[in-house]
This record gives structure tokens, C-alpha cells and sequence, in this order.
């Protein structure tokens, strides 16, 4: 999945509002830089992410990208920073093979988003206990990860499962939740 461009002088303008472009810091003025590059927008993140989701559905045949939105929203209820709302709508990307480890090195992103989404990505064969613990040592990652169990435990959600995908969850999340300390 490609980037979308930039100016070199990173201050793009965005929408009809004349305003001058904010990254992910939320300051404004010109856009912070990432390796010289202007930090992408919220706004260009939850386009790369619904265009990285495309086609694909969760458990209960819904569009990827309502889980996102959710996620996303929830991290924004809870008082979370824009790099945090970032996170979180990339928050499955590379976990799902969406987007690369190597793109999300490369990416216009504040290097605490980058490790917010390496801490939340769950890896082959990891146990859940280091999956834990790598989200309870990276600052900012807990929020992101509360907005996802959330919104995947969500009764009304589960509701619509069989019965046996629906118990597997409710324990598997119960379980993550207890081990970061939200039980």
C-alpha cells in the first residue's frame, strides 16, 4: 500500500477550509515532519486504513472498517491523543497483513504511533501473557487496546455469532482484559 504524496513544503492545505495542514501532533502551523516528510493527517490515516480493510468483514460479516471507526472513536471518547486515534485505526493493519512491518517503518507517522501499533499487533504463535506485557510497557497502547476489547466484547456484536464463537471470545477477551489490569 502506497503513501499518499506530499508537498515539499509541508504545508499542504486540506478540505475547502483554507486551513493549513495539522499532523498527528494536532499543532498548527506547518506540518511536523517524519524523515523530512509532513506527518500524515487523521483524516489521510483512516483513508489508508479503510483502503488497507477494503473488502474485508469481521466474524459477524460486517465491513472491517466499522470496527476501525468503532475503535477509532472509542480511543477519541476516552480522551485519547490524535497519535492515539491514529494507532488505533491502524491498530490491525499489519496483524492482519493489511500493511507491512516495513511500510509501517517507512511511514509519516510519530514514531509513538508506530510503537503504539507494534505494541497492539499480536504475533504468530506469541502468548498472550507477552502480548500483555508489550502493551502494558508501551505508553499510549493500553487506550487503544481497551477501545478494541471494548468494541469486540460489545454484546450486540456478540450477539449475532454462534454460540460457541460467541463463549470462545467472551473468555479469550475476558482474559486479556484481566491481564491488562481492566477486568
Amino acid at each position: 500500500m502506497g503513501q499518499p504524496g506530499h508537498e515539499r513544503t509541508g504545508q499542504r492545505r486540506h478540505g475547502h477550509t483554507g486551513q493549513r495542514r495539522r499532523g498527528l501532533t494536532g499543532q498548527p502551523g506547518p506540518a511536523p515532519q517524519a524523515g523530512g516528510r509532513a506527518l500524515l493527517t487523521l483524516t489521510e490515516v483512516e483513508a489508508l486504513a479503510r483502503r488497507a480493510h477494503e473488502g474485508q468483514t469481521d466474524k459477524a460479516g460486517r465491513p472491517y472498517a466499522e470496527h476501525l471507526a468503532a475503535v477509532a472513536g472509542g480511543v477519541r471518547e476516552r480522551g485519547g491523543s490524535d497519535e492515539q486515534i491514529a494507532a488505533a485505526w491502524l491498530h490491525d493493519a499489519v496483524e492482519d497483513g493489511a500493511l507491512t512491518p516495513a511500510w509501517l517503518a517507512g511511514a509519516a507517522l510519530t514514531a509513538r504511533t508506530k510503537a503504539m501499533v507494534r505494541a497492539v499487533t499480536k504475533r504468530p504463535g506469541e502468548p498472550v501473557e507477552a502480548y500483555t506485557a508489550r502493551i502494558l510497557a508501551t505508553p499510549g497502547a493500553l487506550l487503544i487496546k481497551e477501545a478494541d476489547l471494548a468494541h469486540n466484547a460489545d454484546p450486540a456484536r456478540l450477539a449475532v455469532l454462534d454460540a460457541a464463537t460467541r463463549e470462545r471470545l467472551t473468555v479469550k477477551y475476558r482474559r486479556v482484559r484481566g491481564l491488562l489490569g481492566l477486568a
